[in-house]
């Protein structure tokens, strides 16, 4: 038994690259719990294990108050051969299973918002689960596009949101509707991104109906929008597809930021976008045919270009735009009303202002005063 076990050690090292040291360790504390359970008397038995010959030997250990080692003695049973290959038979497999575990969870950990593929192998209002290989993922309702239907033996692409450890191994839950499936998507498609030429600056996602991405070229010789469309469209469509028909805007990126809201407004067309720094706020204005179009069903084109570019948008048509420069211009031209002396003749009670157009004030005067009271707050300078 004692070549047998350092043969099988130096197998499983070479095999499944566990060290044989953690075995050697698990191996006596498991074969000094298996002779206390033949032997109860013995409250401090120790088990070791000869790292050279395999040789085993217990030990009845006295120890002081503290647990200090006193002395020891030798207590090795005659048949403890037996047991000892049963108990190292067990716990050697159940360092492999733990091994496989970790080296598993390892893998995979390293993969987490990366994208992978796998067969659909139960599906139900509770979860989906996915086949990997050697493992299986874990697909909740909360990561999943409502339009899709996730098929017994389909295959799809997913990406790992996060890698759970647990007893039964790695924990997997993947996701269709993370931005970074998108993302990862264009990658595949998309050698300029791959090599780094093109890089995706922000992603907003609607899953399963309408998502923009916004990319920048590092090559000034690359149109990054056309390297990410392709010809005739090649290379959107088949992230298209593989997101069952979710919509895809491509804009350009750009470190101006009225811009870049004004290109995430695409496909609609923007007349003049006007910042407000202090509360990240862009008031935009857009051709009055464009309106709806730049709003978006049930304001989503609108939504999607705030998520995208991290400002507050707030769109407004020509018509409309022209029509609160006019109420403004107004509003301010009453408020450069002031109070003046009052005219030649001035009906009794009657305010004695008269407007910056010139017209009498229609409004009572206050009782002690001459004016009424708003222009008796601007006669004050209140």
């Amino acid at each position: 038994m004692t070549v047998e076990l350092i043969q099988a050690l130096e197998q499983i090292q070479r095999e499944k690259n566990i060290e044989p040291e953690s075995i050697m360790v698990a191996l006596e504390v498991a074969l000094a719990a298996a002779y206390r359970r033949s032997n109860p008397d013995t409250t401090h038995p120790l088990a070791e294990v000869d790292r050279e010959t395999g040789d085993i030997s217990v030990f009845a250990l006295e120890v002081d108050e503290e647990g200090k080692e006193i002395s020891r003695e030798d207590v090795t049973p005659k048949d403890f051969g037996r047991l000892a290959a049963q108990t190292a038979s067990q716990v050697v497999k159940q360092h492999i299973r733990d091994a496989e575990r970790d080296h598993m969870h390892e893998e995979y950990r390293d993969r987490e918002g990366d994208i992978i593929t796998g067969i659909v192998e139960q599906s139900d209002q509770r979860y989906t689960l996915i086949n990997l290989g050697r493992v299986e993922a874990l697909l909740p309702p909360q990561e999943q596009v409502s339009k899709e239907r996730y098929d017994h033996g389909a295959r799809i692409k997913t990406f790992i949101v996060e890698v759970r450890k647990s007893p039964k191994g790695p924990q997997i839950i993947v996701s269709r509707s993370h931005p970074g499936l998108l993302k990862r998507l264009f990658e595949l498609e998309v050698p300029e991104i791959y090599d780094g030429y093109v890089e995706i600056k922000a992603v907003a996602r609607e899953a399963g109906h309408r998502s923009k991405v916004a990319v920048v070229s590092r090559d000034e010789s690359i149109d990054p929008v056309g390297a990410c469309v392709g010809p005739k469209g090649s290379r959107v469509r088949m992230v298209v597809n593989e997101l069952r028909g979710e919509k895809i805007d491509v804009i350009e990126w750009s470190e101006d930021a009225a811009v870049l809201v004004a290109n995430a407004l695409s496909p609609a067309k923007v007349t003049d976008v006007i910042l407000d720094e202090v509360e990240k706020r862009a008031e935009v204005v857009v051709p009055d045919a464009q309106l709806s179009l730049a709003i978006g069903k049930e304001g989503q084109n609108a939504r999607l270009a705030a998520k995208l570019t991290g400002w507050r948008v707030d769109i407004r048509s020509e018509s409309q735009a022209a029509e609160e420069n006019a109420r403004d211009a107004f509003s301010e031209a009453e408020s450069e009303d002031d109070a003046v002396e009052a005219p030649a003749e001035v009906a009794e009670g009657m305010c004695a202002a008269t407007t910056a157009a010139g017209t009498p004030c229609k409004s009572k005067a206050k009782p002690d005063s001459q004016y009424c009271g708003r222009h008796q707050s601007l006669a004050d300078g209140s």
